[in-house]
Order: C-alpha cells, then structure tokens, then sequence
C-alpha cells in the first residue's frame, strides 16, 4: 500500500464529502497535558464533571481506540450568511441572540455522518481497518488533534484558527490504526499583541491566553449549567440565550472565513434574529417541535425558560414585559421563577429611571 497515495485519496474524499479541510494528526498530545491539568486543578471546568472524570485519557487517543497509530482531522465550515446582522441582534434587546453554530440542524450528526462514509471509502480502497469517529462526543481533545493536523492554532479565545478560514467551523477525528504520512503540526500561532476577543468578553471569562474560565463563559452558563446563574453575570448576559460569539465576531482572523453551503446550517424557524417574547411564548410541546434536530433541544425546556427570563430582565423597558412574567410566574419551576423575579425587579427598575 502506497500509504502516501492514500492520505492524497483520503483528502480528495473528504472535500467531496463537504469538508473544507482534512489532515493528519500525530495521536501524540501529551505537549498539552501540563495546561490541561492546571486548568483543571483551577476548578475553571465548573460543573463539567466528565472534565475531571475522564481526566487526562482526553489527551491520549489510543485510550479511546486502542491500537490508534494516526488521526485523520477535519474541518466542516458553518458561517452562515447574513453573519453582519449578528452585531445588530446583539445591540437590540428586543430579539434573541443564538450562537451561530446553533441555527441549523444539529453538527454531530451530520459530521459523523460524512465521516463514517470516509471511513467506508477507506475500508473500500485498502480492506478493513479499525477506526472510531469521534465529533465532539468523547473525552477527545480536539484542538490538540487539529494543531498536530496542522488544521490551525489555538487562538486565546481557545478556540482552533486558521489563517485562510477564520474560526467558524466544526472539528471532527477519525482515530485509525493505520501508520498514515502526519502532516506538519501548526508550531507557533498568529494572534500575536491582539487581545480583541480578551477584551471583548462580555463576562472577562478569557483569563489568559487560550484558557477559559467556564464558570464565567455565557456559552458554559446558558448551555452547560443547570443551575441558578449568578446574579452578578446576569446583567452581562445581555440578551444570549443560547451561547455567546462575541469572541469570534470580534476576531480579526474571520474576516477570511467564507459563508457554508450546508444545506442543514441553514438558520431554520428564523431564530437568528427572533423576538424575545415570541420565544417565551413557546410552550414545551413547540420548543421540542421547533428545535427538533437542533443542538438547541439538549439544554431543554427549563434551562430555555431560565435563558430567555433572563434576557427579559436585560431588554429594554417594556411594561409588556412585566405583564408576561408576572402572568407566567406560578406556571414555572422554582428555577424559572427565580430568574423571572430577578428579571421582574430589573424591568421595575428600569421603569423608575
């Protein structure tokens, strides 16, 4: 087997399969065990316990996939159009902001999806071969893969960047046993005195370079968090009810990022730019029906309820407002009303000034 021959085939199938970019990564991530353990010795994984639980097996693949010799890593673009009405979203109080990555259909599917049949036209070309395919759904240290892939570096927002494409894409991997020719790994990043997305952090939650405190991260709060979100983050959550993308709007870099043709990242029930009240309207059964495929449904009903009071108790003056919650207040859980009530004392507030 001309074993260079097929890392070329391997690329050309994964562009025919919609990613934007394939390489192969060493399994090697130990260069990064050091910072992972201090970030997690801090405490700042909050209450993503699986953090700790799964400890430093994260950083070595062939824990995951025993006889791992290589790392096939790619990335899927999902900008989607009308990405300069984002800010705009973000300004008017009224409406409800949704991280970009969210609008369509959910990623891991669809990711997963095209990477199987890689994996299928692989075990076509050579016979059969052990692999796992990972997308964000086991303890894999995905930009560690991405850096040895030579896919990009790790801004100081954290997330992977890479010269030509920004910052708005997915990662996925491939664990292969097959002895595959690496690509170079990215050496040095190319954010150098920029501290664009440190300083624009609605919650300062970018503690240093490349490292994020995710009890203060908005994408941790209203996504990964169960609980009561402290009451003095509320009013910097402004009105994101889902995720933040304040870091990547900001980033220099995705200026050279390009729109997807992803059918399925498509902004689907128009909720890049959705009226806050509209949404609270939404009873379970709709919020199911209508985030039906999206990565929205997994933070479910209760923790979306807790989301938009919030965003209500941020948004501008409206008498309407105090109405709806104070209707709704006995129709919640106890975690929904509390934020209702926080939400109710904001708008009183604002109507006394």
């Amino acid at each position: 087997m001309d074993k260079t021959a097929l890392v070329a085939k391997i690329k050309a199938w994964g562009r025919e399969l919609g990613f934007q970019q394939v390489g192969i990564a060493s399994p090697d991530l130990s260069r990064f065990e050091a910072g992972f353990v201090r970030w997690l010795d801090a405490g700042m994984h909050g209450e993503m316990d699986y953090m700790a639980r799964h400890g430093l097996k994260r950083l070595r693949p062939a824990e995951l996939q025993p006889g791992t010799r290589s790392v096939i890593s790619v990335r899927m673009d999902y900008m989607p159009e009308g990405l300069a009405h984002a800010p705009q979203v973000l300004q008017d109080g009224r409406k409800a902001y949704i991280s970009r990555y969210a609008l369509g259909r959910d990623y891991h599917k669809l990711l997963r999806a095209r990477l199987q049949k890689l994996a299928e036209r692989i075990e076509a070309e050579i016979g059969a071969f052990g692999h796992r395919v990972f997308v964000d759904s086991a303890p894999v240290y995905e930009t560690g893969l991405a850096e040895n892939a030579g896919l990009g570096w790790k801004g100081k927002h954290s997330l992977v960047l890479s010269r030509g494409a920004g910052s708005w894409f997915f990662l996925g991997e491939l664990l292969v046993e097959l002895d595959l020719p690496l690509d170079a790994p990215t050496e040095q990043g190319h954010c150098g005195r920029c501290t664009a997305c440190m300083d624009i952090c609605p919650t300062q939650a970018i503690v240093a370079d490349g490292v994020v405190d995710a009890r203060l991260c908005i994408s941790y709060l209203t996504i990964e968090y169960a609980g009561s979100i402290p009451l003095e983050l509320r009013p910097l959550i402004g009105n994101r009810i889902y995720g933040c993308d304040d870091c990547q709007l900001i980033c220099p870099w995705n200026r050279f990022a390009q729109a997807t043709d992803e059918a399925d990242f498509k902004p689907r029930h128009g909720l890049e730019a959705a009226d806050v009240l509209d949404l609270w309207a939404w009873t379970e059964g709709e919020f199911l029906h209508r985030t039906e495929g999206s990565a929205i449904r997994r933070i479910g009903y209760e923790r979306w309820k807790r989301n938009l009071a919030v965003a209500l108790g941020n948004a501008p003056g409206d008498g309407g407002i105090v109405e709806v919650l104070q209707r709704d207040l006995l129709q919640v859980s106890p975690l929904v009303a509390e934020h209702m009530l926080w939400a109710l004392e904001q708008q009183r507030t604002l109507s006394l000034e």
